[in-house]
């Protein structure tokens, strides 16, 4: 993937994927104990902030000049790798609250 473009839709599927698995979370969460939905709404919290985080690195690669975008495609793709595996992370202990 090397365009401007390709990322921005690559990263706009990505945040819109979590998003939505954020919600199917939020739903099952009624049928938790008290306790666990604590745990679980303090790994929301969490999630939430990452997906913010997400979509600040996705205005922030949309706003970036043409000619400035090789210089930000490396650092953005860092980034978003690390964000990419701290979400995987918070959605797999989400998801295992219901296993």
């Amino acid at each position: 993937m090397s365009t401007k473009d390709e990322y921005i839709a690559k990263f706009k599927t990505q945040l819109t994927e979590w998003e939505g698995d954020l919600k199917v979370l939020q739903a099952k969460a009624d049928s938790l104990t008290a306790e666990a939905k604590a745990e679980l709404d303090e790994q929301v919290i969490l999630l939430k902030s990452q997906w913010e985080k997400g979509q600040a690195k996705l205005a922030e690669i949309a706003d970036a000049a043409d000619d400035h975008w090789d210089d930000l495609k490396d650092e953005a793709e860092e980034q978003w790798t690390a964000l990419t595996d701290s979400v995987k992370g918070s959605v797999e202990k989400l998801k295992s609250y219901f296993a």
